[in-house]
């Protein structure tokens, strides 16, 4: 039996597991939405593509799965870039449709046509325009297998109406094979093997965990490594919620704003086990002093970014998953030098704890205005810990990071390589979509909310109880710390002067609106939103020019810290 396109790639959708989709109609769309009404496949609205993106970034952090976006030409597929990006820079499995103008009109500058697969070629692993109404299934099957597989990461499919239109008869591939694209899955037995004789030969060891410890589902793995060598454990923002804050042996995160114990056991280790991490710049600081003393292990599914930013002593390409499990069952075979092994490296404990015991992550609260980091606090004490917590970009993402102390995976969502303002609501919403026993929190910045805050008529519609807590500060609050401590409080261009209701906003949309002022009103606010159904808004009116602490100034080494303002 022949099937349009519109209806073919909908049948690959529900073959591929897709339950849900986010997205925003147009002309060149408008039979997929059509044939849309015929599938039992969730269709979320959100109020811009950029938001759909977001919305399907979330789900794909908050399950694992890959996110799915449809978006008309030109300007629709052009509001999708942002979120393409950020979901490149952070390895998010997804798949982007974008429909395209007829193929004659390809090239003419029809109505609302863009090159896209020229524009978002550097930021998807892979694209396709699709010429062919019998390439149709194939190039969806090779979409969702590149997105999924080895790292994964954004793929986008440009669909012309007419191949929509046009009908062929339809088989779906049971298999694909690529010969330019075969990610390697399985740790070589020799490297490991290299890799636990540094380990049982290390006295000054450091775990450094990267998001890739999510992505292939290892913490359990990675927890039992830790446990075996009693080596302390570090974490990039990606990685946050792979190991638990609480930990004995968890420093928290390093880097620009990492914590004193954790940048100063990465600069004195001896040896640093890379897992799942990409040397990203806001954690090596200045490359030539970061960890001078240490061999560098690096465990990476991806084998172009081992040696891309920092020198390694051995390389180990494959899933995190294997790699650990193949570490772990060697580590059980010199099961008598690895008892040894905490002893050994009990000093370097010791320095660490002293550490950390003489510079924590702390602030001075008030009893007069709301800090920020109390929020977060009480935040995580009324949730117990168990919400998915998503962010925005800015001051409050990195209070979330030192102060909310995370312990399960997939709870903590944020744009970390590209740094994306207007994420966390669109995101928050996605998560929500994906898990709605949840609770979903979107900590966010006034400024960072502003960017996606139609997104509120969104949750309203479709009855998403995300509570959203609004750090307000009148202030694009990273960028006027930057000009506190390098531009002698040259505030350019900074200061967010006008009042914004928040309430009134929340309200206007149809959700529920709260605030606080002072520090004594923090705790009800969130009681209050967390008891009351559907969508809510906290705003906290926190102090002004609150800084996050500690701070490692651009170019410097990252023992180099700011430790007060």
């Amino acid at each position: 039996m022949k099937k349009t396109g519109s209806q073919i790639l909908l049948e690959c959708l529900m073959l591929e597991g897709v339950d849900t989709v986010f997205g925003y109609p147009g002309g060149t769309v408008i039979n997929i939405y059509d044939d849309l009404l015929d599938y039992p496949i969730r269709h979320i609205l959100t109020r811009h593509e950029q938001a759909a993106v977001h919305a399907a970034d979330g789900y794909a952090r908050a399950t694992g799965k890959v996110g799915v976006v449809i978006a008309t030409s030109g300007p629709g597929a052009t509001n999708t870039v942002t979120g393409i990006a950020t979901a490149y820079m952070d390895s998010v499995p997804m798949v982007v449709i974008t429909g395209q103008v007829p193929t004659p009109l390809i090239g003419n500058d029809a109505f609302q046509e863009a090159d896209i697969v020229g524009i978002t070629r550097p930021i998807t692993k892979h694209n396709y325009l699709v010429k062919d109404i019998k390439d149709l299934a194939r190039i969806l099957k090779q979409a969702f297998y590149i997105a999924r597989t080895g790292r994964p990461g954004p793929v986008l499919v440009d669909l012309p109406k007419d191949i929509q239109l046009a009908s062929t008869r339809f088989a779906y591939p049971d298999s694909v094979s690529l010969r330019g694209y075969k990610p390697t899955y399985s740790g070589n037995v020799r490297q490991v093997e290299k890799a636990v004789r540094m380990i049982l030969a290390a006295r000054k060891p450091v775990v450094y965990v990267g998001g890739g410890v999510t992505a292939s589902e290892a913490s359990s793995e990675l927890m039992d490594f830790v446990q075996q060598i009693q080596a302390p454990v570090v974490t990039t923002l990606m990685g946050m919620s792979a190991f638990p804050r609480r930990h004995p042996l968890a420093l928290g995160m390093l880097g620009m704003h990492g914590t004193y114990s954790a940048n100063m056991a990465v600069t004195n280790s001896d040896l640093l086990i890379a897992v799942g991490a990409r040397f990203d710049d806001r954690v090596t600081g200045k490359v030539a002093s970061f960890a001078p003393h240490a061999k560098i292990i690096h465990i990476d599914i991806d084998p172009t970014s081992i040696k891309k930013n920092v020198r390694v002593d051995l390389p180990i390409v494959g899933q995190v998953k294997d790699v650990l499990v193949k570490i772990n069952k060697e580590l059980q075979a010199h099961a008598e030098t690895t008892a040894e092994l905490p002893g050994m490296t009990v000093a370097w404990r010791e320095e660490i704890g002293e550490w950390t015991r003489t510079h924590p992550v702390t602030y001075k609260n008030s009893e007069t205005v709301i800090k920020p980091q109390y929020v977060i606090e009480k935040i995580r004490e009324l949730t117990d810990d168990d919400a998915i917590i998503v962010t925005e970009v800015g001051q409050h993402q990195m209070w979330t990071a030192q102060f909310f102390q995370f312990s399960q995976p997939r709870t903590f969502l944020t744009s970390g390589g590209l740094g994306t303002m207007g994420f966390g609501l669109p995101a928050a919403l996605g998560a929500q979509v994906a898990c709605p026993d949840r609770q979903v929190i979107d900590v966010s910045g006034d400024g960072s909310f502003q960017m996606n805050s139609q997104e509120l008529a969104t949750l309203v519609q479709y009855q998403l109880p995300v509570k959203i807590a609004i750090l307000n500060n009148n202030y694009l609050g990273m960028v006027r710390q930057w000009q506190e401590l390098f531009f002698r409080r040259r505030y350019s261009q900074t200061p967010m002067e006008l009042p914004i209701d928040f309430v009134k906003l929340a309200e206007a949309y149809g959700a529920t609106g709260l605030t606080a002022a002072r520090p004594e009103e923090v705790e009800g606010v969130i009681r209050k939103a967390l008891q009351t159904p559907g969508p809510v808004l906290m705003e906290f009116k926190i102090d002004r020019e609150e800084n996050v602490m500690p701070m490692v100034p651009a170019g410097a080494a990252i023992n180099e810290m700011v430790l007060a303002s």
